[in-house]
């Protein structure tokens, strides 16, 4: 017998069969990421990144928003309050999608995965990095930046389409890498290897502003790597056109507006190409990297003030950036306590005035330049200093008289910044801190200070004793809670870390530690002929390179190269030698073509003509 339902029944009854979208909740309150737990009370459901995303989006059939930011980021803070607060966009958000927040930090493959879509699809890169994926991991669309009118215009667009015709839109974005790279019979000759060298010094030239410094003609960031390897041609073969690039850009740097002339250390970069507007956020790696390029400078071009600079900046990392525990920091915020953008690192008229005498005013004033009214919205900062001679002329005070009232209103200068707070990230990250130790170990070679070599060798003890654990590194940690996904960057720099202490230590244990990084990073992060920067990657597409680039951090497959040549030696392991060569004699043309940002894989193939296996 056929029973008949009435219709309102029918469609009760499927309501309750169905089955239903889970409603879920943000997961980051009391997170022990800061950039993290800053999102914990937003109305936003943000869920943390893992495989349980993806199985949610399958089941739902929804696509998964991906919000990657960090702690220091100005305009991460910014979305934040304007977007991710607003009920509305949250409850879109919450609906519609798996909305998920990253620490680009904790996930550095990831970030770098969606940088290079974003620069691919939109022409330009920057964060908050706004992703949309489909369930499969596959990105679809991705912004940067945009108000909050605009942003809910987007996620309403995007989740509209995916509802149209999900298997198409699917089917579009599923665009995957290569799989693998063809093997290379022929090893490059001495000659291709110059000529490599020849063309990054060529094309360092052509794009390098020698007015200003740096190079390009837009923002300016320090480019560590690139500086350091012109730094070793002018080492090897001294050129007065290298020499003057490398004074004029080091000299900028130094002594204008991205370093903190008050109280030390470097900002990530400047938004003019005159180094006068930075972004006020400080990270480690920058710091880390900058101390030890300026130790290495004063050394091969004999200029002692750089010299200063380089411990200078290596005693900022100290007092400002390690924590209790002994690793360092992150980062430093770009925004102060209040939330206010570069506000700890300015001061107004006002400020000047209560702090300084008429005279230090007057000195400060002439010295720094200062203008009428300041550049910035909470103050001016100190961005180009006079010299003291010309500053005594033009005030009728002896230079003795300059610099005792410039000692006496920087102090005070200061001293007033006690009263401001700055938000710190302490999140210990591996291949940073491990970027600190050389720097520090540098520090020691050119000093006899020995708080510089017991803090590389507390760094050392502390990545042993935290982050290594089970076998493994570790990309972060809060108490026995490992943070984030290590990378290939992480094992790259430890062991190279490591592999310079032994060259100081001779500890048999230090090198013995490197050699086991170095082994683990090519069993685990090179693959048919290729290198992943992360094990197991969640985001599809582009899961393997042929080679890395040099960005604001070395090329870590070029560094673990480098390290695999001078390891296979010591340890007789012709096997390792002849994996680094071959993982070295590919794209010739490609590095030609792009020569600027492949400096260490040309330092790396220039060591491959030394060695003996």
């Amino acid at each position: 017998m056929n029973i008949r339902i009435p219709c309102f029944l029918s469609a009760l009854l499927l309501l309750v069969t169905a089955p239903q979208a889970l409603a879920l909740t943000n997961q980051l309150q009391g997170h022990p990421a800061p950039y993290l737990a800053q999102h914990g009370d937003d109305p936003v459901a943000w869920q943390e990144w893992s495989d349980s995303v993806f199985e949610l989006a399958r089941a739902e059939n929804k696509l998964v928003y991906v919000s990657v930011g960090y702690f220091s980021c100005h305009w991460c803070h910014v979305m934040q309050e304007e977007s991710y607060s607003d009920p509305e966009i949250a409850k879109v958000l919450n609906r519609d999608f798996i909305p998920v927040k990253v620490d680009r930090e904790l996930q550095p493959a990831l970030d770098i995965g969606l940088m290079d879509f974003v620069q691919k699809t939109q022409g330009r890169g920057g964060w908050p990095l706004n992703a949309f994926l489909t369930p499969e991991g596959y990105p679809l669309y991705a912004v940067l930046y945009v108000p909050p009118d605009s942003f809910a215009e987007v996620i309403a667009k995007i989740h509209t389409l995916w509802q149209q015709d999900p298997v198409r839109i699917a089917t579009v974005a599923r665009q995957t890498g290569p799989s693998g790279f063809e093997d290379q019979r022929t090893e490059f000759e001495s000659l291709q290897v110059a000529t490599l060298g020849r063309a990054f010094e060529q094309t360092a030239l052509s794009i390098a502003d020698l007015m200003e410094g740096g190079f390009g003609n837009q923002s300016r960031f320090p480019y560590a790597p690139q500086l350091s390897y012109l730094l070793r041609r002018y080492q090897q073969s001294p050129s007065a056109a290298v020499r003057e690039l490398l004074q004029t850009t080091l000299d900028a740097i130094a002594m204008r507006g991205l370093h903190d002339h008050v109280e030390g250390g470097f900002f990530r970069y400047t938004v003019d190409p005159g180094w006068s507007q930075p972004h006020f956020e400080k990270m480690l790696y920058d710091n880390a990297q900058l101390a030890r390029l300026y130790l290495l400078a004063a050394a091969v071009l004999e200029q002692e003030d750089y010299r200063a600079i380089g411990f200078r900046t290596l005693d900022f990392m100290m007092t400002k950036m390690r924590s209790a525990e002994g690793f360092f920091a992150a980062s430093l915020s770009a925004v102060d306590g209040q939330g206010r953008e570069g506000a700890y690192y300015l001061y107004d008229d006002q400020a000047l005035s209560y702090l300084l005498t008429s005279d230090e005013g007057r000195v400060i004033r002439a010295i720094w330049s200062l203008p009428a009214f300041p550049a910035f919205e909470y103050g001016h900062l100190l961005i180009n200093r006079a010299p003291v001679e010309s500053v005594a002329i033009q005030l009728g005070l002896s230079p003795d008289e300059i610099n005792l009232a410039l000692n006496s209103a920087m102090s005070k200068l200061r001293s007033a910044r006690s009263s401001r707070t700055l938000p710190v990230d302490h999140k210990p990250l591996a291949g940073w801190n491990a970027l600190a130790l050389m720097a520090f170990l540098e520090g020691a070679k050119h000093s006899k200070d020995l708080q510089y070599i017991e803090t590389a060798e507390k760094i050392k003890k502390d990545i042993v004793a935290t982050l290594w654990r089970d076998g493994k590194l570790h990309r972060s940690q809060s108490g026995r809670r490992s943070l984030g996904t290590a990378s290939l960057a992480d094992y790259a720099y430890v062991a190279q870390a490591f592999f310079e202490f032994w060259g100081w230590s001779n500890d048999p244990d230090d090198l013995d530690f490197s050699y086991q990084l170095v082994k683990a990073s090519w069993q685990s992060y090179h693959h048919a002929n290729g290198w992943r920067r992360e094990v197991n990657s969640l985001l599809k597409g582009a899961e393997l390179s042929e080679m890395l680039r040099d960005e604001t951090l070395f090329a870590p497959d070029a560094v673990l190269i480098m390290l695999s040549f001078k390891l296979a030696d010591l340890k007789d392991d012709p096997e390792l030698a002849t994996r680094a060569r071959a993982a070295l004699n590919r794209g010739y043309d490609k590095v030609l073509k792009d020569v600027f940002f492949y400096p260490t894989r040309i330092r790396a193939m220039e060591d491959m003509l030394s060695v003996k296996f």
